[in-house]
């Protein structure tokens, strides 16, 4: 049960009940996602249950559910769209008003789940045999970068700029390589980080207490990136990124500050350089599948990114450790390991 980021509580509730039409899902690994940390976003619906990445085992089939039986495999999408409404018919998925509605009961970073109707409708999958659980709960957070690079429009020999190597920012260096980016340069502001990127695809990186414009020009033949990525919430990362894209190009907004803080943008650079700023949120089925297929194809091979495996008791040395952002990566919760 989360309070704020200090205060990670395990409580006893009940076992959802489930109806016609869901599913009850045991819980195997739930990984703890960046905007779970961020407690401007969280604390205002706090004392919750929080959690979307997670993969489990179904354990109850509610009437008129034919698709799934017990003991069968799944990622479950936490968020799913309505495919019918003005907004899902011309792409814009996660701007659907259904999917910013949906989500499973009580949260991720519990045993048990109860999957609504819809959800088991259109968001559960079924794993691959050779996908472990702690690997499936990638899916989501690929979804979402396969998504931004999907909208970003990445070709194949581009120049990427990933400002934060964190997690998300990792995820993009390991895509970007797959889909054939010609040079990958990150940036961090710390070393463990720094090393990271470097190990799962970076070309060269950058400490973000450097002059970045400067450095990254050195490392791309006095050119500014094709595309720029944003996998930073803080005010100087976006101000970095406008300063960073090259004309003609496209900065990708993926992580953005706290709602009071405003982004100064030198709109007549952006005008007179044809420059496009876009954002991306969530993901839509069609980035779930294709992160699936990524995965079992090893297109996108990213466990070795899990830095801890924690119990369920440890819900709050997990938090502190992503909150942090030092010396974790991918941190991941299985309710089911015994402490």
């Amino acid at each position: 049960m989360y309070y704020n980021n200090k205060d990670v509580r395990v409580e006893e509730m009940p076992v959802p009940e489930i109806g016609p039409g869901e599913l009850l899902v045991k819980v195997m690994a739930s990984g703890i996602c960046g905007s779970d940390v961020m407690e401007w976003y969280r604390i205002k619906k706090a004392p919750r249950v929080l959690g979307h990445e997670i993969t489990g085992e179904v354990v109850g089939v509610g009437d008129g559910v034919d698709n799934y039986r017990k003991g069968d495999r799944v990622f479950v999408s936490h968020h799913v769209p309505c495919n019918t409404c003005y907004y899902c018919l011309k792409g814009s998925h996660t701007a659907c008003e259904t999917l910013h509605r949906t989500n499973y009961d009580p949260g991720g970073f519990a045993e048990y789940i109860r999957i609504p109707q819809i959800n088991v409708e259109k968001g559960v999958y079924r794993l691959p045999d050779e996908m472990s659980f702690e690997e499936g709960t990638f899916i989501e957070p690929l979804a979402c970068v396969v998504r931004g690079q999907r909208l970003a429009r990445l070709k194949p020999g581009q120049t990427v700029f990933i400002i934060g190597s964190g997690i998300s920012g990792l995820i993009h260096i390991a895509l970007a390589r797959a889909l054939g980016a010609g040079r990958i340069i990150a940036t961090d502001i710390t070393e463990y980080r720094l090393k990271a990127a470097e190990r799962f695809g970076a070309d060269a990186v950058i400490n973000a207490k450097e002059d970045v414009r400067e450095r990254l020009l050195e490392l791309n033949d006095k050119r500014p990136a094709d595309l720029v990525i944003v996998c930073a919430g803080s005010l100087s990362a976006s101000a970095t990124a406008l300063n960073c894209i090259d004309h003609g190009g496209t900065g990708l907004f993926f992580a953005v500050p706290e709602p009071e803080i405003k982004v100064p943008v030198p709109m007549n650079d952006m005008w007179r350089n044809e420059i496009t700023l876009m954002t991306s949120y969530g993901a839509a089925p069609v980035d779930l599948e294709m992160a699936i297929n990524l995965m079992r194809n090893r297109r996108v091979d990213l466990k070795d990114m899990i830095t801890h495996r924690l119990a369920f008791n440890e819900g709050q040395l997990g938090f502190k450790l992503v909150a942090e952002a030092k010396d974790s990566i991918k941190v991941i919760l299985e309710p089911q390991r015994k402490y």
